[in-house]
């Protein structure tokens, strides 16, 4: 019998989106919040003029790249940019888990572009990135958020591109190295690593996709949260402080200040190493513990945010399908109930498993803690299916 351990994360919020608030964080800090306001007045547009400049310095973007905040989170940027730029060359779409699945599903059945080329793989891994042809548009997540698997780095993309890439980066922005000579569009949400608040996205343009926006105009209508131009010109003004619609002046403060606290902790290169500290935890005891392993079947692969995890333990595999998906739910309800991790089953539509969010919010202590608590977990969740057969 597994005992049942007496320490506790002090903070058991592992969800993988929203995901925990920055270590210290309180409402105090969203005092000075331009609450009743409105958003146009110089008060507001100098804090979506600061979010902007300050996320532009911490994310160490090139000069010439523009940065803009836009409606309905990190999905709402990638539909933007979509949307607006895909249409003049053919289309290579990579999936490899269900959000970026998502994106093919809008490539081919929603905006039904001729010349697409759907690159997958199956959860778990990577597909052939030498498959990739540059002449065309690529679109790609650069971490798989539901699978737990991303690329490795960004040396299978050439300088001398002929397409557009675009990145849906909401789960890596801010906890892996990203080159961003090889992005001309990326997106992300407040929600992820910097465990700010969902609703509004980001969008980065590099000066090749302000080319192709200045140059091309969809064949079909945009609606008016699209519109990234007026009569074929770059509304400046969206990277400037000045959104397209109506944000909200409480989560912009809330952004500010998670941005203050990557500053505060040493930058971008804190939140790539606290994330690669919890990821590293799992990691090692992983390796350890014969009845769990990585979804990633490479190494290389695997994510350092939302580590996702599978049961390998022999008794478990030979039971039926049903009783496999069951057994890891079990265990994030045993957990959830114990108060110790909240939210950490897999995605709905990925293999039975767990999902753990290790971006850089999370302490590590707290992963550490979760560990011995994963274990008398298994434990009771078999023990509970055995009988119940």
């Amino acid at each position: 019998m597994t005992a049942k351990p007496t320490r506790r994360p002090a903070n058991p919020r592992f969800s993988s989106g929203p995901c925990t608030k920055h270590p210290g964080w309180s409402l105090e800090f969203l005092a000075g919040a331009a609450l009743g306001r409105n958003h146009r007045s110089n008060v507001a547009h100098a804090k979506m003029q600061l979010a902007l400049e300050k996320s532009r310095e911490v994310l160490q973007l090139p000069d010439d790249y523009l940065i803009g905040m836009v409606p309905a989170s990190d999905t709402g940027a990638m539909e933007m940019a979509m949307w607006s730029l895909l249409g003049p060359r053919g289309v290579d779409v990579l999936a490899w888990e269900a959000f970026s699945a998502d994106w093919v599903t809008d490539i081919v059945e929603q905006l039904k572009l001729n010349q697409v080329r759907s690159i997958l793989a199956p959860y778990g891994e990577l597909p052939d990135l030498s498959q990739v042809d540059f002449t065309r548009d690529v679109v790609f997540a650069w971490n798989g958020t539901t699978s737990g698997v991303r690329v490795p780095n960004g040396d299978w993309i050439p300088d001398d591109r002929e397409g557009l890439t675009i990145v849906d980066a909401t789960s890596a922005i801010f906890a892996q190295e990203i080159d961003w000579s090889k992005i001309d569009v990326a997106t992300y949400s407040w929600q992820k690593v910097l465990g700010g608040e969902a609703a509004h996205g980001m969008l980065i343009l590099s000066p090749r996709a302000v080319e192709r926006l200045e140059s091309y105009t969809p064949p079909w209508p945009l609606p008016k949260i699209f519109r990234l131009t007026q009569d074929g010109v770059l509304m400046k003004e969206i990277f400037e402080g000045s959104p397209i619609n109506t944000p909200s002046l409480l989560c912009i403060e809330d952004y500010l200040d998670a941005l203050s606290w990557v500053e505060s902790i040493g930058g971008y290169a804190a939140t790539m190493a606290r994330s690669d500290a919890n990821a590293g935890v799992i990691a090692a005891w992983a390796e350890e513990t014969p009845w769990v392993d990585f979804l990633a079947v490479d190494p290389a692969t695997r994510s350092n945010t939302g580590v996702c995890l599978k049961l390998v333990d022999p008794d478990v595999l030979a039971l039926p399908a049903e009783q496999q998906a069951a057994l890891p739910k079990e265990m994030a309800a045993l957990l959830d109930t114990e108060n110790v991790a909240k939210d950490i089953a897999a995605y709905r539509t990925a293999p039975p498993g767990l999902r753990i969010w290790c971006g850089a919010t999370v302490e590590k202590s707290d992963v550490e803690l979760l560990m011995p608590w994963l274990e008398w977990a298994f434990a009771e969740a078999k023990r509970s299916l055995a009988k119940a057969a």
